[in-house]
């Protein structure tokens, strides 16, 4: 019995021993999903939006995210992205100081509330999101102060007052800078980061000249300020007054003189009545570049007139409550003007496509648009047309650009929409040299083609009776807000288009079974995905949007010959930053593209396929030395087999010897 004692001692020992060190010493480092998840019970709504957030989980696993919202970086937690997700209350951020890998962090277009969270005991954040909340109040002078890394802060879309943070002025890697939108007053901090690429400061209570190191920007980043000066706006700062005259010299002022500045005046009075008259029976004129140019494509006062006697804007409830002649608005929320507005605006031309030119117009309140003029859009009568134009108003996605109202003649339509000052996605691959705007790297290109995705799947998902959701997806229909997040445009458009031009001109009727048979199907707009990818990678512009491409002179052949014989490093855009171990990474995107555009349509993937292996690569901070991109465990071949990312090689790109 004494050595049965002893034996049950002995066993006790370890679990005792294992108690005592377990008292003893304290636990200090917290797993990635204790901190997560004491982070998830002080926001309002995470319940619901965040459902895979739960004990005995881990947010990363092998290098993938596991966790809704969560971008994993190997097995560390990198960053958070909740972006429109419905959430609210007081943003706490003290649970996530336990996350030492933590880089990112975007709360967009939720409701968050109350004052700006203390981001500074996040130092080592590269990237701060925060716009489209309901954060308030003035943000502490210094709360940028220990954020060195800092590249990213957008604010935009809040209620913060006071004046812009003057730690900002010397955070040394700044990029990006959005606080447009909200009731920022006083001057503007002089900015002196060498990487300062865009500061929006739009639509605040900002005074003040600009200073230098800004002046080069578009100045529509500065609207709404009434109280700014200086370069880029057309406004002159005022100079410091002079010493009034004294009244002795006042006095020696003659006679003659006051009658002739009097004369003088009334002349000018009676020249700028004159003018103004003159002005009032002239039509709507553009100016572009400081030149007056022609009237905006004999758009005349007098034409628009025609059966009405003064514009309005309407609200869309009905077919019979449109009159002839009237801006429609389609979109809720969307800001409210006449059609007068946009002819007395001043104009520039963005350019003339297959359809018609486009205008960015810019009305009296600083709120630039874009105005579409579209010719061969009679494939259906009015009532039709006004329906559709209403469903495409309902759609609502970051990654479309909505449509804000539309004017209808029979001969002509209009469309409006939004402006943005960084232009396409064309520009920027083909045309931005000389400009201030650097080329896209990697992360950047990998961000564009992800929104692309996005938006075309909810195309496919709100418009399934469409056999081309899109129909006209191309690099020069793909805009870039001041994110570079990527917005289409010119979407779900044939069922109003001429049949004929459409053929003609849309991309969708490039596709090789059009050109073969005659025929299209929702596959048309994955093959123009998978150009577009294609297009974004090597930097080169697709032939097969002109029409123009000989047989085996496509982007796709050519992409495919490049491979074949050995030569991959000629194959991506040599201007494209960022991609330092990367490689693996970009070889798959270019795969995916090749399976996107493959001529056998019934080899091509369809859009599903193609957008869950888009995901699966992560967009990371390309410009850093210590940045990696992550290697992926596995990856499906066109013919299903599960292949290491190193196992690809050039002769597995070529998905078709007629490709």
């Amino acid at each position: 019995m004494a050595g049965e004692g002893s034996s049950s001692l002995l066993r006790l020992l370890p679990a005792a021993l294992l108690l005592f060190l377990s008292c003893a010493i304290p636990v200090t480092l917290s797993s990635d999903t204790d901190v997560l998840l004491r982070f998830k019970s002080t926001v309002s709504g995470a319940d619901q939006a965040l459902l895979d957030w739960v004990p005995g989980s881990t947010p990363c696993f092998d290098g993938h995210s596991n966790w809704t919202g969560i971008i994993c970086y190997g097995n560390n937690v990198y960053g958070l992205q909740l972006e429109d997700m419905k959430l609210s209350g007081a943003l706490e951020l003290d649970p996530l100081e336990a996350l030492p890998g933590l880089r990112t962090l975007s709360f967009m277009g939720n409701d968050f509330a109350g004052l700006m969270p203390s981001f500074d005991k996040l130092g080592a954040l590269k990237s701060v999101y925060l716009s489209r909340n309901k954060f308030s109040g003035t943000i502490p002078a210094d709360v940028f102060t220990q954020m060195k890394s800092l590249k990213k802060v957008y604010l935009s879309q809040n209620d913060f007052s006071g004046p812009i943070p003057s730690s900002l002025a010397i955070v040394p890697r700044l990029m990006d800078l959005r606080l447009d939108g909200n009731k920022f007053s006083g001057a503007i901090p002089d900015l002196k980061s060498p990487e300062l690429r865009l500061v929006n400061v739009s639509y605040n209570n900002l005074q003040g000249p600009i200073p230098q190191t800004l002046s080069k920007m578009d100045k529509s980043l500065f609207a709404g300020n009434k109280d700014l000066c200086g370069a880029p706006l057309d406004v002159a700062c005022p100079t410091a007054p002079t010493d009034a005259p004294s009244q002795s010299s006042s006095k020696k002022l003659s006679v003659p003189i006051l009658v002739a500045i009097i004369v003088v005046c009334i002349v000018l009075i009676l020249i700028a009545m004159a003018c103004i008259k003159r002005r009032k029976r002239s039509s709507a004129e553009i100016q572009m570049g400081g030149k007056r140019s022609s009237k905006i494509e004999n758009y005349h006062a007098d034409k628009l007139e025609q059966g009405f006697s003064e514009p309005k804007t309407v609200a869309m409830k009905g077919p019979k409550e449109v009159e002839h002649g009237k801006l429609v608005f389609v979109r809720e929320g969307a800001e409210r003007f006449e059609l007068q507005d946009l002819l007395k605006a001043s104009a520039e031309v963005l350019g003339s496509g297959n359809f018609g030119a486009s205008y960015k117009a810019v009305l009296v309140n600083s709120h630039a648009v874009v105005v579409k003029r579209f010719r061969d859009m009679n494939r259906v009568g009015r009532e039709d047309f006004q329906e559709h134009m209403r469903r495409l108003g309902r759609l609502s996605h970051p990654n479309l650009l909505p449509l804000q109202a539309y004017y209808y003649r029979r001969e002509e339509k209009l469309l409006v929409t939004q402006y943005y000052h960084n232009g396409s996605l064309a520009h920027l691959l083909h045309g931005n040299h000389g400009s201030n705007i650097p080329s896209l790297d990697w992360p950047t290109r990998l961000k564009i083609i992800k929104g692309v995705a996005r938006g075309l799947t909810y195309l496919y998902e709100e418009l399934p009776m469409l056999a081309l959701p899109h129909g006209h997806l191309k690099s020069s229909n793909v805009l870039l807000d001041d994110s570079f997040e990527p917005l289409l445009t010119d979407y779900a458009l044939v069922p109003v288009v001429n049949k004929n031009h459409a053929t003609q001109v849309m991309v969708a009727y490039k596709s090789p079974e059009f050109l073969q048979h005659g025929k299209t199907s929702k596959k048309g707009d994955v093959w123009s995905f998978g150009i577009l990818i294609l297009e974004i990678l090597t930097g080169k512009f697709p032939a097969n949007y002109l029409g123009t491409a000989k047989a085996g002179e496509d982007l796709a052949s050519w992409v495919n010959s490049v491979i074949g014989e050995e030569r991959t490093n000629e194959v991506f855009d040599a201007e494209m930053k960022g991609t330092k171990n990367c490689e693996e990474d970009m070889l798959k995107l270019l795969q995916i593209g090749l399976s996107c555009c493959e001529k056998d349509e019934e080899k091509r993937w369809d859009l599903k396929q193609a957008v869950e292996k888009i995901e699966e690569l992560k967009v990371m901070e390309g410009d850093d030395d210590d940045d990696e991109c992550e290697a992926e465990p596995s990856y499906e071949s066109s013919e299903g087999e599960v292949m290491s990312s190193k196992d690809i090689t050039e002769d597995q790109f070529s998905l078709s010897k007629n490709n």
